[in-house]
């Protein structure tokens, strides 16, 4: 998604699309799925380089081309599980749980590629990043089994699930730790679930202020991608638009004792999605 429209990336390029869709949320609501854009006319093309993310302006600053901003701005409902990878069970010591831990964070609390984060420091003196896989709904998931969840996927994307840990600690709901303004950034582009190699093969990595921090793929997730769409679905039906956040490998900033600080930078990559990064403001 760029501030210019929608555009699918060819040949190292940003193709502005013509179509009557406003957003990829808008499309996947209509549609399902994001097939329309194969055969959308292109009006315009940017080199990747010239398509640079932007935080809060509609354009980049030397005026080179749209920007690039979140693919689902605003999901109709942005789902979250803790405790998902082995990885992380295993550094803190907790036990595999049986059951995902699930949550909602708020909508609002979307921002895209590039932008600057607050750090609200009146509240955290601990917050967080987390890489994550995020996936997009294309078809309504009611009590769906397993084969039905991933065929209901519409696209993945790079997801930074930022956490107030003692926000978290404090209050005990996960929704006030992980709401704040521009704390889940997504993109910076979508990945069209046909192009994921599997839903057990995707790669998910960060590093903050240039240090690899987190490297892992989904196969060590303990409740893996359509086992957690179909159990969120057992409860709540998913529906086309909704963000479900996947959960983060060992690695984050409660792993190390090391939390992130204004003028901190948090990329975060996964397998075959531009990267999305994030930074961090006083």
């Amino acid at each position: 998604m760029t501030s210019g429209g929608l555009g699918r990336i060819e040949d190292g390029a940003v193709a502005v699309l013509d179509t009557p869709y406003p957003d990829a949320g808008a499309l996947i609501e209509a549609t399902g799925s994001l097939d329309a854009l194969a055969t959308a006319k292109v009006v315009r093309r940017i080199p990747l380089a010239g398509a640079d993310a932007d935080d809060d302006d509609d354009d980049d600053a030397d005026g080179a081309g749209p920007a690039l901003l979140a693919p689902i701005a605003r999901p109709r409902a942005l789902w979250g599980i803790g405790m998902n990878y082995h990885s992380k069970a295993e550094r803190t010591g907790r036990p595999v749980p049986d059951e995902p831990v699930l949550y909602l964070a708020a909508p609002s609390s979307v921002c895209g590629p590039g932008a600057s984060v607050r750090l609200p420091a009146e509240q955290t003196a601990e917050m967080d990043y987390e890489a994550e896989i995020a996936v997009v709904i294309g078809r309504t998931l009611d009590r769906a089994d397993e084969a039905a969840a991933w065929a209901a996927v519409a696209a993945v994307t790079a997801a930074n699930d930022m956490t107030c840990r003692d926000v978290m600690k404090r209050t005990g709901w996960p929704v006030l730790a992980k709401s704040f303004a521009g704390f889940t950034p997504l993109g910076g582009s979508l990945l069209h679930r046909d192009e994921v190699a599997g839903p057990d093969a995707i790669g998910v990595r960060s590093w903050v202020r240039g240090e690899p921090r987190q490297d892992s793929t989904s196969a060590d997730m303990i409740f893996p991608i359509p086992e957690l769409l179909a159990r969120i679905s057992r409860y709540a039906a998913l529906h086309p638009g909704d963000v479900v956040l996947t959960g983060t490998p060992a690695g984050t900033g409660q792993d190390r004792g090391d939390f992130l600080r204004p003028g901190d930078t948090v990329r975060v990559e996964i397998d075959g999605v531009l990267p999305l990064t994030t930074r961090v403001r006083a």
